[in-house]
């Protein structure tokens, strides 16, 4: 498919609330196998479509637990009432994390890549990768959840073994 650009805080669209999906069509399923590429591509776990310059309420997420999941219209229909803080970052964001509270258990009511309905109960860094794309389709980035200030994102190199 195709790798898509990923707007970056300070683009306006990254402020806008996104507008339901009605139906399925050839365009959107592009959108969703593209969100993935990029996704992927970017070395990220989650992608929502403003992201990518779309005001649609999709997202789509991967982290790591051999499931993609696609979700379109989203609701968090339960939020628990235990948290969990911890470092996050974002696509749109490049380069800086920050500490955020979120969640540790809610529920969502969402439509997958054919329109279907399902109820997912979210846990742990699920929970906390959909309570984060949710926000970007509420126009919110996770710079307004930030506890303290954002921080650069150090990257320890992998040094590579050489063969003997």
């Amino acid at each position: 498919m195709a790798i898509r650009s990923i707007r970056t805080i300070g683009d306006a669209i990254l402020e806008k609330k996104t507008k339901a999906v009605k139906e399925m069509t050839g365009r959107l399923k592009e959108l969703i196998s593209d969100m993935f590429d990029t996704m992927y591509d970017a070395n990220g776990v989650g992608l929502a479509a403003p992201q990518v310059g779309i005001l649609k309420q999709i997202f789509v997420v991967d982290i790591g637990d051999g499931k993609q999941y696609v979700a379109i219209n989203p609701e968090i229909t339960v939020v628990g009432e235990e948290v969990q803080t911890g470092e996050e970052g974002c696509l749109s964001v490049p380069g800086k994390e920050g500490v955020v509270t979120r969640p540790m258990h809610i529920k969502v009511k969402a439509l997958d890549q054919n329109m279907n309905e399902y109820t997912l109960d979210a846990s742990g860094f699920l929970a906390r990768a959909f309570s984060h794309e949710n926000d970007h389709l509420q126009g919110i980035l996770y710079t307004e959840k930030v506890e303290g200030e954002l921080e650069d994102v150090v990257y320890e190199e992998l040094e590579e073994e050489e063969e003997i």
